[in-house]
């Protein structure tokens, strides 16, 4: 075989690996990646279905209940303009409260019930995920803007 055939062969060759390497760091990307959503958009059908991704938001007050069993938990995280329910199996993070900030990490199930599998809390006094924070921002914005709208239809028929 000729220099020049070997050169070739060896940069196809390369060539190939790299490529080869490249997608198997893609697909473990791919896996790994948990997207965020607030409740709203998780309401709106734009979290994905089949893969997991978060949800962010404040714990509902009121909403926390444990189950028999000692370790899963309910409760419902909102965005102010919509709420999701959560179920968690697990020990909560010691920071977990009703009215503070969360992010959970999981899958929604058929039931429209958010299965998590990572609890996330705020890690001090004014700390909120920069994703809730927007998200809940967002959600406090779209709601006034409705309110602001359709403040109250008045009726049109008096009396006469």
């Amino acid at each position: 075989m000729k220099p020049r055939h070997q050169r070739m062969l060896a940069i196809g060759a390369g060539v190939a690996l790299v490529a080869i390497a490249a997608a198997l760091v893609l697909n473990a990307f791919r896996g790994n990646v948990a997207f965020f959503f607030s409740p709203s958009e998780v309401a709106e059908h734009k979290a994905p279905r089949d893969r997991a991704f978060r949800v962010g938001g404040m714990v509902e007050t009121g909403s926390l209940k444990r189950r028999a069993d000692g370790l899963t938990v309910e409760f419902v995280v909102t965005d102010t303009a919509k709420s999701i329910p959560v179920v968690y199996k697990g020990i909560l993070p010691d920071l977990f409260k009703e009215g503070k900030g969360v992010v959970t990490q999981g899958r929604l199930g058929p039931d429209g019930v958010f299965q998590a599998s990572e609890v996330l809390a705020k890690h001090d006094e004014n700390y909120m995920p920069p994703e809730a924070a927007h998200a809940m921002s967002k959600a406090q914005a779209e709601k006034a803007a409705r309110s602001v709208a359709a403040p109250g239809v008045a009726g049109s028929g008096g009396s006469k």
